[in-house]
């Protein structure tokens, strides 16, 4: 079988792997990130996977939370169980799209009174999409950087927020882009967390100018394992991460083999995290979709194990 593996990943043209850590590293840091199940099967899929994954000793999982807030109560409950039954660190997202200061208040206390004192504090999407201009709520918050000032207030918060190795779709250039971040993180932020990306060298030059501007609060890169390309392909082009044409060939013709696909993934995904790994990056968050499998595997070769 490993045979078989081997000649169909140099099939697809990818290079075998340098470097497979042996060891557990304890300096390394993991986090995951999932999202509220809409269905009974999606929930037992979710459940499972959290068991799965929280043997890893994440740093913290993350759930998400809809546009304007339309998961607000499933986020929440989500996020205290995983606390209670699993004894994983649980982060809350948190948005300020379509809510007053006063609502948006309200939230954060409810994480604080359910000992949720992990929050991922974003701006969210504006109601009509990705790509149309983002009007504040008359009496909320103005963005990002404002909302993290203001769970700042509310308490003693861990908060991540976001980041855009290339840059976020509605900043007019990179300096503004930047300008943001620092905002973000000046007003209270512990860390920032990117967007997904494949090419680490968009994320090596995205730290160098956050680092040219001062900003020197850990980024995290953020990992998505690709389980349909078709899936992340749609995702990529709704928040201004690009595939890369190298990227689109090694999938090409694959829907409809799913068992080669998942080679493929892998070994794209393996690349990536042991790219960053060899460069220095000692912390990585990962894009579940909900999943375990492909994160387990990648989270073996970078040797953290349970």
């Amino acid at each position: 079988m490993k045979e078989e593996q081997t000649n169909v990943l140099q099939t697809e043209g990818i290079t075998r792997l340098s470097r497979q850590p042996e060891t557990e590293r304890p300096d390394l840091k993991v986090s995951f990130e999932f999202f509220p199940p809409k269905t009974d099967a999606m929930e037992a899929r979710f459940w499972d996977s959290i068991a799965r994954l929280a043997p890893l000793k994440p740093r913290f999982v993350s759930v998400t939370y809809g546009a304007g807030g339309s998961t607000r109560e499933r986020t929440l409950r989500m996020v205290s169980q995983i606390t209670k039954d699993s004894g994983v660190p649980a982060a809350a997202h948190l948005t300020c799209v379509g809510a007053s200061r006063a609502e948006v208040d309200e939230v954060v206390k409810g994480y604080a009174q359910a000992g949720i004192s992990r929050i991922v504090a974003l701006r969210g999407d504006p109601p009509e999409g990705v790509g149309h201009p983002f009007t504040p709520h008359p009496d909320g918050y103005e963005n990002a950087a404002d909302l993290v000032a203001g769970i700042r207030k509310l308490g003693d918060f861990d908060i991540s927020v976001a980041a855009y190795p290339e840059k976020h779709p509605q900043s007019p250039d990179w300096d503004a882009d930047i300008d943001n971040l620092k905002r973000k993180i000046d007003a209270g932020a512990d860390r920032a967390i990117t967007q997904m990306f494949f090419e680490n060298a968009d994320y090596w030059r995205f730290v160098e100018r956050a680092r040219n501007a001062g900003i020197e609060a850990p980024i995290v890169p953020g990992i998505q394992p690709i389980h349909s390309f078709k899936q992340i392909s749609g995702f990529a082009g709704k928040c201004g991460a690009s595939i890369p044409h190298w990227l689109a060939e090694r999938f090409e013709g694959l829907e409809d083999d799913p068992e080669t696909h998942a080679l493929v993934a892998a070994a794209v995904a393996a690349e990536q995290v042991t790219e960053l790994l060899d460069s220095g990056v000692t912390e990585f968050h990962f894009y579940t979709l909900n999943r375990s499998s492909l994160v387990l595997a990648l989270a073996r070769l970078l040797g953290i194990r349970p």
